[in-house]
């Protein structure tokens, strides 16, 4: 088993893995919308990659990918909270089912955590599932009392 960087190489890999994260929360995907999908996530990473603002991980065994998460970083107006404006989010942590329960989640997260400290990250969000939640608290991710809202257009 191995943790390594996932990079602009790996493309093909980053979609393959984000929709089957989309896929694992429920969700299904239309031929059409999987070609629209894979149109803007190739753009996407082509252009984050390079810049450093999208940094992925994954754990792999037998060459072959078996958990992943990914950090968007992004600055802002510093606050309070984050004092050095620069905040990062992780998303799409999936480990397949098969290989779940063998930390690979908490392995990743970490990684993500370390990365986000060489870059002054000041606070890290994500969005929780029910699965994920204790080992995000584990890891010292809390609660905040504010309730994500979104207007979709």
């Amino acid at each position: 088993m191995s943790i390594r960087e996932i990079t602009l190489a790996d493309t093909e890999l980053l979609i393959k893995l984000r929709l089957d994260f989309i896929r694992m929360t429920g969700a299904e995907i239309s031929p059409e919308q999987e070609k629209v999908l894979r149109v803007q996530l190739e753009g996407y990473y082509r252009k984050h990659i390079p810049i450093g603002d999208f940094i992925a991980f994954g754990v792999e065994e037998e060459e072959e990918v078996r958990a992943a998460a990914f950090m968007v970083v992004g600055e802002r107006p510093a606050g309070m909270l984050f004092l050095s404006g620069v905040t990062g989010t992780i998303l799409n942590v999936i480990t397949y089912p098969a290989y779940r329960g063998r930390g690979y989640a908490t392995l990743l997260v970490k990684e993500l955590i370390r990365r986000a400290g060489e870059l002054n990250v000041a606070a890290i969000d994500l969005n929780a599932t029910r699965m994920g939640r204790k080992v995000y608290a584990d890891l010292g991710f809390a609660p905040v009392e504010d309730t994500a809202m979104r207007l979709k257009l």
